[in-house]
């Protein structure tokens, strides 16, 4: 067997494969021996057929398919292995068959590959910085949401309905002046701020009072579940007969003790606002970090193949796979309820893949770049760390930690080595 390999449009490198015309009869002959089982020929017991006779009844072409097989198996990942440090294989390959005759067989293999990335440059830019602070607001905020829990409903008179309330309505939806289905009901409790109804529905209730009557125009969103609603402007006559308000307890030690774990509310506080600022500190840092490689991909051109791009859309429904299946949905399900293909739905990340492979790239090419390695101690460390938190010594935490995870300890180093260089050589500025 001999290969060349060279490279092709957008980001493929073609490998074209030679076989003599003795690998290719050995190939033949190993392909007859497994499949002769499948094939009946009149005068012969099931798979006791000579291979002349099989060729000849079924066709000469009978045992190429499996032939094939044979020899991109045992060829095919021992010409990527030797090919490893020139290039990195994405996908699956496109094959074809370019020549095919008793002395040679000549297979060719379009494999995508990671593409080479330019960098105009990604030092001495000027980048957004995010900067989150916490508020008293914010901290009463969440003790509303934990005296929220033993609220008590009470009725409310002599004041309009405000996000929070629960609100008794009656309304009938139309559109074109037409009635459609499930668009009206009376008596109908409705929570304000639930998001329960379409987009801009609950907000449009909200400051009326009892007795008041009125109409709102929402428009449908584009992924509606009802195909003859979708995208459609609909007027809905709005009746409000109740408002049902929350009656908070009061805030005492007594109450943080036995709901937040908490000996004092001053205590609580000053936990919440801890939990709180921590949050807080992770998203200046999340965003920031997001600013600084979206404005080095400006800087950044790749051709990108296809099967990356998919790739990574797999990876995104199989994140929302698992965030429906804590909800205790199937992707499947979800899916015939929105009424679309899986096609559809994959084409919902679309737009969102190629930038995130890209970002990828970005990373993976300044890493390379700048030379940017996990030490050894440093791995150490983040492993003793760690073991540390679960009550272990770093030595019997290492027998039991999983090799994928001293993998994750590692990118996490080095990403943040990456990042630490990026925010000491480009101007971060707030706005």
């Amino acid at each position: 067997m001999k290969y060349v390999t060279a490279p092709a449009e957008k980001s493929t490198v073609k490998i074209t494969i030679t076989f003599s015309g003795e690998e290719w009869k050995n190939a033949i002959d190993k392909a007859y021996v497994k499949t002769r089982g499948k094939y009946t020929v009149p005068g012969f017991r099931k798979g006791k057929a000579p291979k002349a006779v099989l060729e000849n009844y079924y066709g000469k072409g009978v045992f190429f398919d499996e032939a094939f097989n044979f020899l991109y198996s045992e060829h095919y990942p021992a010409i990527l292995e030797k090919e490893k440090d020139n290039f990195t294989v994405v996908g699956e390959p496109e094959l074809s068959v370019e020549d095919l005759t008793d002395k040679k067989v000549v297979l060719i293999a379009n494999v995508p590959v990671k593409p080479e990335v330019k960098i105009e440059k990604y030092t001495g830019l000027k980048i957004k910085k995010y900067e989150y602070t916490v508020t008293d607001a914010d901290v009463e905020a969440e003790v509303n949401k934990l005296l929220a829990k033993n609220a008590k409903p009470v009725e409310v008179e002599g004041r309009a309905c405000q996000l929070g309330d629960v609100v008794n309505i009656d309304f009938s939806g139309s559109v074109n002046g037409e009635k459609f289905a499930g668009g009206t009901a009376e008596g109908y409790d409705l929570e304000l701020g639930s998001g329960s109804f379409i987009p801009g529905f609950e907000d449009q209730v909200v400051g009326m009072n009892i007795g008041e009557e009125k109409d709102i125009t929402v428009t449908f969103p584009e992924n509606y579940q009802a195909e003859e609603l979708k995208g459609k402007e609909a007027v809905f006559a709005i009746k409000l007969h109740k408002i049902t308000g929350k009656e908070l307890p009061e805030l005492t030690d007594e109450y943080v003790k036995a709901n937040a774990g908490a000996e004092t509310v001053e205590a609580y506080k000053a936990k919440t606002r801890e939990r709180l600022e921590k949050a807080a500190a992770k998203r200046s840092l999340d965003e920031t970090e997001n600013s600084i490689i979206s404005e080095i991909c400006k800087q950044a051109t790749a051709e990108i193949p296809n099967a990356m791009i998919e790739a990574e859309i797999d990876k995104m429904v199989q994140d929302f796979s698992y965030r429906l299946m804590y909800q205790g949905l199937k992707l499947e399900d979800y899916i015939s309820y929105m009424g679309i293909t899986m096609e559809q739905f994959r084409a919902q990340f679309a737009d969102q893949a190629q930038p995130r492979v890209m970002s990828q790239l970005v990373v993976d090419k300044i890493v390379k770049a700048e030379n940017i390695k996990a030490e050894t101690e440093e791995i150490d460390a983040k492993i003793a760390e760690q073991a540390q938190s679960v009550g272990k010594t770093a030595e019997e935490y290492k027998k039991t930690i999983d090799p994928r995870q001293v993998e994750y300890i590692t990118s996490d180093i080095i990403v943040t080595k990456m990042f630490d260089f990026l925010k000491a050589n480009n101007e971060l500025v707030t706005e």
